[in-house]
């Protein structure tokens, strides 16, 4: 099962999906070098080239997806209209009844295909304490990448009652945008008033695309090489029964989960930027190097940068954010984490998770949250740390049972005899290694160190240019082949899983 929490009666909507993922052989020997050639081979012909691409990302969705592709289509179709009637009735009036029905139109399919089983099953606990009839349906298909496409869609209309771009009067090109397949189920949250430009105008040199490829191999490296690795103690630890956990067995197995997470969001992450560079598109970055901060606050605007800015853009300042007083502040933070959590998935793991950093978000504005996270860094640090670990418990636990269970061993009150389950079982110095390489890659040591040796040409007057030449040619010859070698024997040895994000 996925990580994530699902209610009594409701199985894992993810039970046999085999979508082309971008770190399986399918997509990376047979899909992409067939739409990359064909792409290219028609790329003087104008707008034939964004009908490959739309044509490439409906069969990348439908190979998993199958007919629920219609779902998505039904969202493109109607949002596409709903577009051009919201700018027109913005001519005449305020449009705030049609940017409601449009809204609400795309908060329904969401509601639908992702809530129903969870509102019916905890419907149906009231009805039982009352001894009244439950209700029964059968299970409703979750849609991969529903909760992305869907803000996609809200964004592209709000944007449109912002007069801050006018509506796409081309159908395949509003396609293309909700459905381009580098970031269609999994992000980032591209907003269409920062690529409709590219949708019609977009070049791609040599650099560019080298970039792109440099970026999608590191992306895969992350995902492969690393996240895989932490991933397998994680699962076997978090399956392990509560009565046999330990508390050091409890913290390792939540710290590879936290740098499992990570590596394979923020690969995802890269890939989706190196493909949209391939093909002419600039995505926004996603992370920044989000296990540095040293407060909730902080943490936020380094993970999952799509997300958080668009609820802050979309959410946070329509509520009123920071400027209707301090009390109406609080509320509007706990609204937006509480919304994120849900939006992460329909169950109350996900719900608590965001609140507990809703919690900490509103704690950090207050006399002791300051003195946690503007005293000592490195206190501030561990505290932030601990924050996020402890949340990612009710992240991955499959149900609130067994992460508050996982949390008691943690906390020093575990019953486990460490004879059964020891660390011994977990590691070995494949993961010894490759958990030194995580905690490194996950801080911006490359950064430093290329800041730090550009400064010491500066300081001897010698311009970085020519040096930084021959690294990135370095790189791009020796070290890039080397991980992506590496990757497709780690590949073609059995070891791939689905990227985590692709539930939500």
């Amino acid at each position: 099962m996925l990580p994530g929490a699902w209610p009594p009666g409701i199985e894992n909507p993810y039970p046999t999906h085999t979508i082309m993922v971008f770190s399986s052989a399918s997509f990376l020997f047979y899909f992409l070098p067939i739409v990359l050639a064909v792409y290219f081979a028609c790329i003087s012909f104008g707008r034939l080239r964004n009908w490959i691409l739309l044509a490439a990302s409906l069969f990348f969705y439908t190979w998993g997806e199958g007919e629920y592709v219609l779902i998505m289509l039904l969202s493109t179709v109607t949002n596409y209209f709903l577009g051009i009637w919201v700018y027109k009735a913005h001519e005449r009036s305020d449009a705030k009844r049609q940017v409601a029905v449009a809204i609400a139109f795309n908060l329904l399919l969401l509601v639908i295909f992702k809530y129903t089983n969870f509102l019916v099953a905890n419907l149906n606990l009231l009805l039982g304490h009352f001894g009244l009839p439950q209700l029964v349906i059968g299970q409703v298909h979750l849609p991969i990448g529903i909760s992305f496409f869907t803000f996609h869609c809200i964004s592209y209309i709000m944007d449109i009652y912002r007069r801050q771009t006018p509506p796409q009067m081309s159908l395949p090109n509003t396609a293309l945008y909700i459905s381009l397949f580098p970031q269609l189920v999994a992000g980032p949250i591209v907003r269409y008033k920062d690529i409709v430009a590219q949708i019609t105008h977009r070049t791609v040199g040599i650099e560019r695309f080298s970039k792109g490829i440099n970026r999608f191999i590191i992306g895969l490296g992350k995902k492969v090489l690393i996240a895989n690795v932490v991933g397998l103690p994680a699962d076997k630890i978090f399956a392990i029964p509560a009565e046999h956990l330990t508390t050091p067995i409890a913290w390792f197995g939540i710290v590879c989960y936290t740098l499992q997470i990570y590596f394979d969001f923020s690969g995802y992450s890269d890939m989706a930027i190196g493909l949209g560079h391939m093909f002419g598109f600039k995505f926004m970055e996603n992370f920044n190097y989000p296990y540095v901060s040293r407060s909730i606050q902080e943490f936020w605007r380094r993970w999952h940068i799509s997300l958080s800015t668009w609820f802050r853009d979309y959410l946070y300042i329509p509520l009123g954010g920071n400027r209707a007083g301090t009390a109406r502040m609080y509320f509007n933070l706990v609204m937006v984490f509480f919304l994120c959590g849900l939006w992460h998935g329909a169950s109350w793991n996900f719900v608590i998770w965001g609140m507990f950093h809703g919690f900490f978000s509103v704690l950090e504005r207050f006399p002791l949250g300051k003195r946690l996270t503007q005293g000592s860094p490195l206190l501030a640090h561990a505290y932030t740390m601990l924050v996020v670990m402890v949340a990612w418990v009710f992240f991955r636990a499959e149900s609130l049972p067994v992460a508050l269970s996982y949390l008691k061993a943690m906390a020093g009150f575990a019953h486990g005899s460490g004879v059964e389950w020891h660390m011994g079982l977990f590691l070995n110095p494949k993961v010894v290694i490759v958990l030194v390489a995580a905690v490194l890659g996950a801080t911006p040591l490359v950064p430093w160190i290329k800041g730090l040796r550009e400064r010491r040409l500066a300081a001897r007057r010698l311009g970085p240019a020519a040096l930084d030449d021959g690294l990135e040619a370095l790189v791009s010859l020796v070290f890039m082949p080397v991980v992506f070698v590496l990757c497709a024997m780690s590949l073609a040895s059995g070891t791939h899983n689905p990227f985590i994000y692709f539930q939500f």
